[in-house]
């Protein structure tokens, strides 16, 4: 199973209002264990950067000038990706920033059901309890010392650790992949058990013991429930 764990960094909150995608940080899992296969790219958005922005993740206008526009990138994203699922942290928001880029560059969107919300999955599992990824990486003793500021690759690669927990912890399947590529040999085991013997195993209560068992249960009296 491929998956993709992915987050962005944008000039603000909408962009329906002109705020734009200046970084794009995904890194491939294959079984939910990540790969070698990275993308990331700073964008220029072709617009100033707000403050408050800036404060956020650091990326000024003399940074992003001259970085590529996302209508040179965004069909290389979209071969990144495929047809994996999406892993998110709020997912509305980075899709909603994608789609809307994709769209002013006439490339197909993405479809919001191909979207893994990790805020919602912390949210159905811990109600009542933060769920940022700084809270859920304190929850599950995850080091995140280098998130000085929000960055979408790094953030990415913790949303990986992070999502693994929220599934199950780091081992939540016996999916054993070689090869990350298109075609690859992958070979999965699920829902393995055990056979069962031929011939059962010889009982190991003497009759000793059985007898102090049933003189104990007699001892329980008619309205006991272990005798029924």
């Amino acid at each position: 199973m491929r998956e993709i764990v992915l987050d962005t960094e944008t000039t603000g909150f909408d962009p329906e209002g002109g705020d734009r995608i200046v970084e794009i940080g995904a890194i491939e899992l294959i079984g939910h264990v990540p790969t070698d296969k990275v993308f990331h790219e700073y964008i220029d958005p072709e617009r100033s950067m707000p403050q408050e922005a800036f404060e956020v993740h650091g990326l000024g206008d003399d940074f992003l000038r001259g970085k590529p526009k996302f209508a040179e990138l965004g069909q290389k994203f979209l071969d990144f990706v495929g047809d994996a699922k999406l892993v998110i942290h709020n997912a509305a928001f980075d899709m909603k920033f994608l789609n809307a880029e994709l769209k002013w560059i006439g490339l197909p969107q993405l479809p919001f059901d191909r979207a893994i919300d990790t805020l919602d999955i912390a949210r159905r599992r811990f109600p009542g309890s933060p769920a940022s990824l700084d809270a859920l990486c304190r929850r599950f003793g995850i080091d995140n010392s280098a998130r000085t500021l929000h960055g979408a690759l790094l953030d990415s690669e913790i949303l990986a650790e992070v999502y693994l927990e929220l599934i199950g912890g780091r081992q939540p399947d016996f999916g054993l992949s070689t090869s990350s590529g298109s075609g690859s040999n992958t070979i999965e085991v699920e829902s393995w058990t055990p056979p069962p013997r031929p011939r059962a195993l010889p009982s190991r209560v003497t009759g000793q013991e059985r007898e102090a068992h049933a003189a104990f249960v007699a001892k329980l009296g008619d309205d006991a429930l272990w005798p029924k």
